[in-house]
């Protein structure tokens, strides 16, 4: 495909593209450092720029290289994510930085098939890193660029599926220029981010807008097509919010699967009667008072959480001995790698000492 697409697109950016986010630092030699790249690509997955911003800042103030992050005890990486979600990006980010310092003397491989062997990175990852760190040729396929190529070309089906990803590989490969890859990678991401977005774009501030098979049929609103809708099932839990006289509170890592897997939380039971004798197994108490419930949505479920709260409950000494369950000050906190929720319902509770009175 001899495509107008790059060239369309560079002098966009030039004007009016994205130039000043924080892992977009070049090095000495002129480059982006490869650890910012991969980390700020692992962010940026299914969450937005705005939003990643702090954590990208905050956690490359803390774990400055490669090495320090695969140094780092899980909790810490845990507590400087929490609050991004999707919390096994995370841990194989931390894992895929020990196999780094194990295989490969510290550094992200350059290699294409090593780098995309590492956990949680894969093709598209690979290629973002590869082209903006190193100026490599090879494609990236995110959700902003599935979006741009689908319109673009016109194509049917959801992204999702094999055979329409197939498609847009082959699309993705054949627009990627020879030069300027690392510009031309940033470009096709921001114009889906910022332009091509999913509902409303801005076609009449596209560069592409004269080749795009969408804009010329009208049909934006309908392209990328939607995966096949399906209800989200609502399971509902307690969670125990045990609270000593000295203010601390009673919380457990969670077990290596499912959801939040090990992070801390609060415990949980199925209903309050099975809460009230969880929660005597744990502590000394008087009396409980139901907290304000809500509902947290995952993207395979929606979690109606009823919290309890167990005022001035007395820990069994058995407990003072336990890696999990442990009691917890609130300065002890943001050293955990705490689900988002249970930060905020924590936070709310700290500034309201007086809730269960």
């Amino acid at each position: 495909m001899n495509s107008t697409l790059a060239a369309d697109l560079l002098p966009w950016f030039d004007r009016h593209g994205r130039h000043d986010l924080p892992w977009q630092a070049a090095t000495p030699d002129g480059r982006r450092d490869a650890y910012r790249v991969w980390l700020s690509e692992v962010m940026l997955q299914q969450t937005q720029v705005a939003t990643v911003i702090p954590y990208f800042q905050r956690f490359t103030e803390a774990l400055r290289t490669l090495r320090e992050l695969g140094a780092a005890d899980e909790d810490r990486v845990l507590a400087l994510w929490s609050g991004l979600g999707y919390y096994r990006r995370a841990r194989f980010l931390h894992r895929a930085a020990q196999l780094c310092v194990e295989r490969h003397g510290g550094e992200l491989p350059r290699d294409f098939d090593a780098l995309a062997a590492l956990p949680g990175i894969g093709r598209s990852t690979a290629g973002a890193i590869l082209a903006q760190a190193h100026g490599l040729r090879l494609p990236i396929l995110d959700g902003n660029v599935k979006r741009v190529l689908t319109r673009y070309h016109g194509i049917e089906g959801h992204p999702g599926s094999s055979v329409v990803e197939k498609q847009l590989w082959e699309r993705a490969d054949a627009h990627t220029p020879y030069e300027r890859v690392a510009d031309y990678t940033q470009a096709i991401m921001d114009l889906g981010a910022t332009v091509c977005v999913r509902s409303r774009p801005l076609c009449l501030a596209c560069p592409l807008a004269d080749a795009c098979v969408a804009h010329r049929e009208g049909r934006t609103a309908q392209l990328p097509t939607p995966k096949p809708g399906k209800t989200l099932p609502t399971r509902g839990t307690t969670m125990l919010v045990l609270r000593d006289a000295q203010g601390r509170v009673l919380l457990e890592r969670r077990g290596p699967s499912g959801v939040w897997s090990g992070l801390w939380s609060l415990p949980e039971a199925p209903d309050h009667d099975t809460a009230w004798r969880l929660a005597q197994t744990h502590a000394q108490l008087d009396d409980a008072q139901p907290l304000t419930p809500f509902v947290h949505v995952f993207s395979h479920y929606r979690l109606q959480v009823e919290p309890l709260l167990f005022e001035g409950a007395t820990g069994h000494p058995s407990i003072a001995d336990n890696a999990s369950p442990r009691w917890y000050a609130r300065d002890e906190w943001p050293k955990l790698g705490l689900p988002a929720p249970v930060r905020t319902l924590l936070e709310a509770l700290a500034h309201e000492p007086r809730l269960s009175s």
